[in-house]
């Protein structure tokens, strides 16, 4: 069983920043690559960023390129979403999951898995 510990959320200014948190236990972290999705209050919920098992390929939304910055730490199980230039747009829910990514050709290629977190509130205020 995969298990999911977010933190790091809450409420900012818009241009804050903030550092979001996922470690993951129950499955062999390394094997995984690791992905930042975010629901809004309409219920939508897209891929704002993922990064390979490996860590050598990343991905991110257009809406926050150069803005946001996904890590990952397999020696501690942990993942990070580093959030700079925050807009109130961003606001949503931030789900940490794990999947399979691979990148080729320049083409980045994320499959999800059926695990997700419970997520961490990101707040920002204009």
């Amino acid at each position: 069983q995969v298990q999911f510990a977010e933190s790091g959320g809450g409420l900012v200014q818009a241009g804050g920043s903030l550092r979001l948190s996922c470690e993951i236990s129950g499955s062999i972290f390394s094997a995984f690559a690791i992905a930042w999705y975010r629901q809004g209050l309409d219920g939508g919920r897209e891929l704002v960023s993922a990064i390979t098992a490996g860590g050598d390929s990343t991905h991110y939304d257009d809406s926050v390129k150069g803005r946001f910055a996904i890590s990952r730490d397999n020696a501690k199980n942990t993942a990070f979403l580093q959030m700079n230039d925050l807009k109130p747009e961003d606001t949503a829910v931030y789900i940490c999951t794990v999947g399979g990514a691979h990148e080729i050709d320049g083409t980045f290629m994320y499959s999800e898995y059926p695990y997700w977190g419970q997520g961490t509130q990101v707040t920002v205020s204009a």
